[in-house]
């Protein structure tokens, strides 16, 4: 509580500055200057709501600003109608663009994301070519300056920017420390592990390019008024509005509410600077200082000034805190949790078939699982257990057959829907999301069912206690041991409330003790009603967890029965098993 209360004192902070900066300002310059500070800043963190938060670099953000921009002036001249009713109709026509856009365009991914939107902006200007809007002026009206936007006083300006940058902090603020800002920031992270959590990432990432046209709309028709008085699509539209939107974002920090503005405070004045001063006898002085920042932010500071400074002093701090914890340890052994007995069926796979370029993965495999009981899945490497999972937490669709979870058919829907019906699924390479704590790692999880941050953190704070990691709650998953990773993990899965967890291999890499807790784990977590199915190499291991075996080799069911029986079948021990098991388990082949 105390935080989020330091995080709304520190916007109000900072317009309380930008106010007297307005008002100890004398020179109508600086004033300028001030002014273009305020912009570059709320445009930055607009760009930083899509590009920060939900991690999809948009290389043509100012298409917004554009359209804010053109749709306000051109209102104006057309109806004689005030910016401030028109930037509202902008904000409507640019959020109606950002659905447009990104309808086709999230179906990509990564850099192929970035490069569609490059597009963008290049046919909006086009458009506004053979449209004869080449150069737009706005028509200047002295009866109500106030009305239209006309200020003499350029503290007014200074002011109208500043507030346009106070509503963004505060949108910023809003989307950052809510249920959104949480599952976009998970999409960064890692987008499969979110999918896995019950985000549906192709929502997420529409909401916050939606809520990002707003703002950029808004500092496209305030900039046009307060500095340039003439739209052209290259100024609106060209790679100077976003060569400038990602200098600011970068120097300063992305995926962070002060990072934006750090780097506007500090490579707007020096740009400008620079241009006033030197721009005559060097023309393009602009470019090659913000050329230069980028080599110099990106060879000593990656992420940014504001992430600099915080590993600093996070490190600093983790130094100054180490302590020696206590180990995590295994509650009452095997028999810590009784078995529960199997209920009805809760899982049905029916002949499900899945293929790659020819390779057949899956053939015709199909088993029920049970309430409540833990199945286990063995076989050779390359046998199709982990496809067979991709197919039953909907990464893959099966090209034959289908999957029914409590009666209903659940085949081809996506990872999200599946997780908001009570299938959870933990990986074979633990997915933490680095960037967030160990409590909002599992709070991503949480949010499934709980809408309110205050209950996602209730329910994380239990899930995290019931694996043993409470006082680990606050630290990064980069400090976490492997045996704490998969804790994690786990605890994150159980937020979303699962009837059915999949867990592949969550004994890998871990020591001994660390295989008997993590067991204990598994019978805590079906003692408690949830069914488990579970991929594991570690045969004695699974021995004593499993009810039931599924032998899959070469993308068939090869076997499946009671551990005991399933140990003793020929064809189990000759594909997978072999003879040293037997000699071990010093028991005659059938």
């Amino acid at each position: 509580m105390a935080a989020r209360a330091q995080g709304w004192l520190a916007i109000a902070g900072v317009v309380a500055a930008g106010v007297v900066l307005t008002l100890v300002v004398q020179e109508r310059y600086h004033h300028r200057v001030l002014t273009l500070v305020f912009l570059w800043a709320a445009m930055g963190l607009a760009w930083n709501i899509i590009s920060g938060y939900a991690g999809q670099i948009s290389f043509g953000h100012q298409v917004f600003f554009g359209i804010g921009a053109y749709v306000t002036v051109l209102l104006v001249v057309k109806t004689g109608l005030t910016p401030w009713i028109g930037m509202g109709l902008a904000v409507a026509v640019a959020v109606l663009a950002a659905v447009l856009i990104g309808l086709p365009t999230f179906r990509l991914g990564g850099i192929y994301f970035g490069l569609a939107t490059l597009a963008y902006p290049l046919i909006f200007r086009i458009v506004m070519d053979w449209l004869g809007y080449q150069e737009v002026a706005i028509p200047m009206i002295r009866e109500r300056p106030g009305w239209f936007m006309q200020f003499t006083e350029p503290r007014s300006f200074d002011l109208l920017a500043l507030g346009v940058l106070a509503a963004t902090l505060v949108l910023s603020r809003l989307i950052e420390t809510s249920r959104l800002g949480y599952r976009l920031r998970a999409v960064k992270e890692n987008e499969q592990a979110a999918e896995a959590m019950g985000v549906d990432a192709f929502r997420a990432k529409m909401a916050a390019y939606a809520l990002s046209a707003v703002p950029a709309a808004v500092v496209g028709a305030v900039y046009i008024h307060a500095i340039l008085f003439i739209v052209t699509p290259d100024a609106v539209f060209g790679l100077l509005v976003i060569s400038q939107t990602l200098v600011v974002a970068l120097v300063g920090g992305i995926g962070t509410l002060w990072g934006p503005l750090i780097g506007a405070a500090v490579m707007v004045p020096v740009s400008e600077v620079l241009d006033s001063t030197v721009g005559d006898r060097l023309p393009g002085i602009q470019g090659v200082v913000y050329g230069a920042a980028l080599m110099l932010i990106m060879i000593g500071a990656p992420d940014g000034l504001y992430w600099r400074v915080h590993q600093l002093i996070r490190s600093r701090a983790a130094r100054g805190a180490a302590a020696s914890r206590p180990a995590i340890v295994a509650a009452g052994g095997d028999a810590a949790v009784a078995s529960a007995p199997a209920g009805g069926v809760l899982l049905e796979v029916r002949d499900v078939s899945k293929a790659f370029i020819g390779l057949q993965a899956l053939s015709d495999v199909g088993f029920d699982v049970h309430e409540r009981e833990i199945l286990g899945v063995i076989g050779p490497n390359g046998a199709g257990k982990t496809t067979l999972f991709n197919v039953l937490n909907g990464f893959l669709v099966p090209d034959r057959g289908e999957v029914r979870l409590r009666g209903e058919r659940v085949t081809g829907l996506r990872p999200s829907a599946l997780c908001r019906r009570g299938l959870g699924r933990t990986f074979q390479v633990v997915r933490t999301f680095p960037r967030l704590s160990v409590l909002e790692n599992v709070m991503v999880g949480a949010f499934v069912h709980a809408r309110a941050v205050g209950r996602a953190r209730a329910v994380a704070v239990a899930a995290l206690a019931q694996v043993g990691l409470e006082d680990r709650a606050d630290d990064v998953p980069g400090g976490l041991t492997t045996l704490e990773l998969r804790l994690m993990e786990l605890a994150r899965c159980l937020a979303t409330s699962p009837r059915l967890v999949l867990l592949d291999e969550p004994l890998a890499g871990l020591s001994s003790d660390g295989v008997d807790v993590m067991i204990a784990m598994i019978r805590r977590v079906r003692g408690r009603g949830v069914t488990v199915v579970i991929i594991e190499h570690t045969m004695q291991a699974l021995l004593r967890l499993a009810d039931r075996l599924i032998v899959l080799d070469q993308g068939r069911r090869l076997a499946e029965g009671a551990p005991a029986e399933v140990t003793r079948n020929p064809a189990v021990i000759e594909a997978y098993l072999g003879k040293r098991w037997l000699a071990r388990m010093g028991k005659p082949a059938c």
